[in-house]
């Protein structure tokens, strides 16, 4: 019997986690790219994914922990390793003016929740595609807010499945970083402070936003939102229109020719072809500016399966 045979047994019987083997990734990230993984598991609570972490750190096979897949590209050739699903870890509750989350929840629903309760500081995460895990990854942000704006603490669990309550200040919250990059540490629950607002204000400003949203943005394609990172006093977009390659195609990938900073998937895209147009707006806009882009998303699979990630 193989280790993935023995763990796959192990994990099994884990009460309140779902194991599946040879997951289709494209099913579980926006971008609708990718090949299969060797096995999803999906903890329905806290304590099931403490004692999977257990028994695969003892294992030593790689993992990555998922949320949403909207800041992930899956190789064509699959993740060789665990993928732990987080979707199912999405209870909300709210005390005053704290809202109190596990990381699976989208923050759109999460936004929404602290709308119904009147507790502004959430809107600019309305129309975010991703989940409250990755938005803590990657400290999330639009139109002027971030995640480390509200963020109080959080609690994470190592890959030995020891839990760990972590202050903002420790979590090291930047521009599209957090210590979560750098530690093996996967977010679980944060407990967000917010203020108190009519519910009409803000209504109003999330409808405001989510309206620039449709206007700027191609949200009728898959993809992983902005593909690179801001450059410092510019913008990923204009840098690729000034380049020439708004619209500019391989396969199905494209430049969007709605927002030059974004690339989607026209229908059958591979993460090769979006992989192979990221290089090549790169090297172009590099070679029109001097400005070499930073890619925003990860990279999952052959290369990376050695190294375990956090969450997306």
């Amino acid at each position: 019997m193989t280790v993935k045979h023995i763990i796959t047994k192990k994990l099994e019987k884990i009460n309140n986690l779902n194991v599946k083997e040879n997951a289709k990734m494209k099913n579980y990230t926006t971008f609708k790219v990718g090949g299969t993984a060797d096995l999803l598991i999906t903890p329905h609570n806290k304590e099931s994914l403490s004692k999977a972490l257990k028994y695969i750190d003892h294992a030593n096979i790689p993992f990555l922990a998922l949320g949403s897949g909207s800041n992930i590209i899956v190789s064509d050739k699959g993740y060789r390793g665990i993928i732990i699903h987080l979707e199912e870890l999405n209870n909300i509750k709210i005390s005053e003016n704290k809202v109190i989350a596990q990381t699976g929840v989208s923050l759109s629903t999460l936004a929404n929740k602290a709308r119904k309760a009147e507790l502004t500081g959430l809107e600019f995460a309305s129309g975010i595609p991703g989940s409250l895990g990755g938005g803590l990854f990657m400290n999330a942000g639009a139109y002027g807010g971030e995640m480390k704006d509200v963020v109080e603490s959080v609690l994470v669990v190592n890959y030995k499945g020891e839990f760990e309550r972590v202050n903002s200040k420790k979590l090291n919250l930047s521009y599209r970083n957090s210590i979560l990059q750098k530690k093996d540490l996967i977010a679980v629950e944060a407990t967000i402070k917010l203020k108190k607002a009519k519910k009409e204000k803000i209504e109003a400003k999330m409808k405001d936003l989510n309206s620039k949203r449709k206007q700027k943005q191609p949200l009728d394609w898959p993809s992983a939102g902005s593909i690179f990172k801001r450059p410092e006093n510019d913008y990923a977009g204009r840098l690729i229109e000034e380049a020439g390659m708004k619209g500019y195609s391989i396969g199905d990938a494209q430049v969007s020719k709605k927002h030059a900073g974004f690339i989607i998937n026209r229908g059958k895209a591979t993460a090769e072809d979006i992989k192979k147009l990221i290089e090549t707006v790169r090297n172009k806009v590099h070679e029109e500016s001097g400005i070499y882009l930073e890619v925003e998303p990860k990279f999952i699979g052959e290369a990376a399966d050695k190294t375990k990630k956090g969450d997306n």
